[in-house]
């Protein structure tokens, strides 16, 4: 196919230089990979070959230019692979996982080019570089030699073919989680659907007609359907389906079952942290992040682990004397737990999900993220309707500054479909720098909730409001962004500390003022009543037990599988269930992610043995947000002033410690998240 035919190897003369994704085809892809990456290897050895002696400009200014084609394409793919899938472009994903490791692989082991940056890292101190600038170029020798730049030349091609079936098996890993997903579906008949609200059954029966079942109700994967099934129905033996179904994804056997795929990832990740010096993968990742050892993350999870434990024997116990009082004769079990969960909430709180998801549309829950960024940032957001986007459900917004100057342009992508895989997520389509002047960045946030019915308001749960408003911190990490190289933009900061701006906005959405003015009831209008507000501020530690046990379960068993070399016929079932048991795991609760679908650390390594950092950030976070309370405004403009200068804008350009200390003027203790979780009390008992 000729390049002048190819849409995504044209300037963009689009609205906001938007991809022009009308024209864009999946059979565009591949050639536009070949010339892209082409590109970027000539644009390499150019660099690498320099004659002249190496300066940060014809070097490591250089790096930060190269690459744009490929930048470019693959942004769009990746961002279309995970939300708008097919099977062309799932093809063409395998092939590229592996092309694009073993691109970047060359790049990293260059000999010639990593004596100009090793040159330039070794004489940084009279190199009259701004801080960040020292910044970029120590991030580049350390991604050098952390990719294997140092290694003798049989070890950089044993490493070069571990990284490339690594990247092959973790396409395949995503794959096969989002088949597993993508097709199941439980069909139901109105006689099934005791317990359910009226919005669930309208988005059922839609969700069903969508799936060629007209006149009968369905239930999906995807999280908001799931977890609501759990929450509200009242057939045990039906929750006990999706339960399991939800619980096994990945591990149905077949084509689509993930064990080996496990095993042989584990493996591999091993080697690779020994080719590399470390006595473990997990003390190869952790070494880059704020945590550093294995020993600081367990320590911090131990101190979580007992109290959450505690809370969760209380919890259930509550839980089982409403079972018993109902006169049922069964202990409870794990698919029980959601159900039963919100009975207590009711009893004690006088809240269920019936009563609070006409309170949490989303169309009014993307306005209070949109406020709350007015208040704390000054940003607005403008909708901009008729924008070629990549699928009629996404919505597109100008973000604009106090003055009116474009900051960005935000993509909105919230609802499920058998296309996009599973979670919620950030994403960028073009990153903020001013390499070459100021380049304004395209953000996307992708979620899965369910649509409503036809001409109603989708409604969400409070956990579902609680994600958008996380996913939105990301959103605003990107595109408050104000860094002059792309290596620090945004997002690009250590692993433990990113999910700090998304974690700190959550606070907002249970503010009253914003609940006061955002949370209306859907078919009255009203705003969230008085009482109903407190209810829902009173049962804020409710079922906390329970859900710290989950998430540290699955951080647990994270570090285990990556903190030791295991043998070669591991069993993958075998291993989840033996780390379970070492923590005294409680059956009545599984694992946040279990193995076989454990995307975070298996769809890539981005949060293997990193799957703490929500808990780590969470001390950032907790203690970040008493700054504010500490002034008695939640929105207070000096402290408001200092968390954009220091953390949203300043992505990666200095240490995230040091970042952290700018804002705060000291680090965190864990009492601030310990208290936020109510388990301060516990703790010292």
């Amino acid at each position: 196919m000729p390049n002048t035919a190819n849409p995504l190897l044209t300037t963009w003369t689009t609205p906001f230089a938007l991809p022009p994704f009308g024209a864009i085809r999946s059979e565009h892809f591949r050639p536009a990979f070949e010339t892209a990456l082409a590109s970027h290897e000539a644009e390499i050895a150019e660099i690498a070959g320099n004659p002249d002696a190496p300066t940060f400009e014809n070097t490591i200014e250089a790096l930060e230019r190269a690459g744009k084609a490929l930048t470019d394409v693959g942004s769009v793919f990746w961002n279309l692979a995970a939300t708008d899938t097919n099977p062309q472009l799932q093809e063409i994903e395998r092939d590229m996982a592996s092309a694009l490791s073993r691109h970047a692989s060359d790049i990293s082991m260059n000999p010639e080019l990593f004596r100009r940056v090793e040159t330039l890292y070794e004489t940084r101190d009279s190199l009259g570089l701004t801080p960040e600038q020292r910044r970029v170029l120590e991030l580049t020798h350390k991604n050098f030699v952390r990719a294997g730049a140092r290694l003798k030349t049989e070890e950089k091609d044993r490493l070069k073919s571990i990284m490339e079936r690594l990247a092959a098996l973790a396409t395949q890993f995503s794959q096969n989680v989002l088949a597993d997903e993508s097709s199941w579906l439980l069909l139901l008949e109105e006689s099934d659907l005791d317990g359910l609200s009226d919005d669930f059954r309208a988005a059922a029966a839609r969700l069903a007609a969508e799936r060629g079942a007209p006149g009968k109700y369905a239930v999906s994967l995807s999280r908001s359907s799931a977890e609501t099934f759990l929450q509200s129905s009242a057939r045990r033996d039906l929750r006990e389906t999706v339960f399991r179904a939800w619980a096994r994804r990945g591990q149905n056997a077949g084509e689509t079952d993930n064990l080996e795929i496990i095993r042989e990832i584990l493996a591999l990740r091993d080697a690779r942290a020994k080719l590399l010096g470390f006595e473990s993968f997990a003390a190869y990742k952790l070494d880059d992040t704020m945590a550093k050892t294995p020993a600081a993350v367990r320590d911090l999870l131990d101190r979580v682990w007992s109290p959450a434990l505690s809370r969760a024997a209380e919890e259930r116990a509550h839980i089982q004397k409403l079972v018993d009082a109902g006169g049922a004769n069964f202990a409870v079990a794990a698919h029980d737990w959601r159900f039963y969960a919100e009975r207590v909430r009711k009893d004690l709180y006088d809240l269920d999900q019936a009563t609070l998801r006409p309170y949490f549309q989303l169309d009014r829950m993307i306005a209070a993220a949109f406020h709350v960024a007015e208040r704390l940032f000054g940003l607005r957001f403008v909708e901009r309707e008729g924008l070629d986007v990549y699928h009629p459900d996404v919505r597109a917004f100008e973000v604009l500054d106090r003055d009116g100057t474009h900051v960005a342009l935000f993509l909105a992508d919230y609802f499920a479909r058998p296309s996009k895989r599973s979670g919620a997520w950030m994403s960028d389509f073009r990153s903020q720098h001013k390499l070459d002047g100021e380049v304004r960045p395209i953000i996307v946030n992708v979620m899965n909730f369910t649509k409503g019915a036809e001409g109603e308001p989708t409604l969400l749960s409070l956990d579902d409001a609680r994600t958008l408003f996380h996913e939105f911190g990301h959103a605003l990490h990107g595109m408050l962004s104000d860094v002059t190289y792309p290596l620090v933009s945004g997002t690009n900061v250590a692993r433990d500390f990113v999910e700090l701006p998304s974690q700190l906005y959550e606070h907002w959405l249970l503010e009253p003022a914003v609940l006061k003015q955002f949370a209306r009831h859907a078919e009255t209008g009203a705003p969230m009543p008085d009482d109903l507000l407190e209810r829902i501020l009173a049962s804020r530690h409710f079922n906390q037990g329970f859900g710290t046990v989950e998430f540290c379960a699955s951080a647990y068993v994270d570090m285990d599988v990556h903190e030791r070399a295991l043998p070669a016929d591991v069993d993958v079932a075998d291993l989840e269930r033996q780390s379970l048991e070492k923590i005294s795991m409680p059956e009545e609760i599984i694992m946040r992610h279990r193995l076989p679908h454990f995307g975070h650390i298996f769809s890539g390594d981005g949060y293997s043995a990193g799957y703490y950092s929500y808990l780590w950030a969470e001390v950032l976070d907790a203690d970040a947000f008493e700054a504010f309370k500490e002034t008695g405004d939640p929105f207070h403009r000096d402290v408001a002033d200092r968390l954009k200068a220091f953390v949203y804008a300043a992505g990666g350009r200095q240490d995230a410690a040091e970042a952290y200390l700018a804002f705060r003027g000291r680090m965190p203790t864990v009492e601030p998240l310990l208290r936020q979780r109510g388990f301060l009390n516990a703790a010292r008992s």
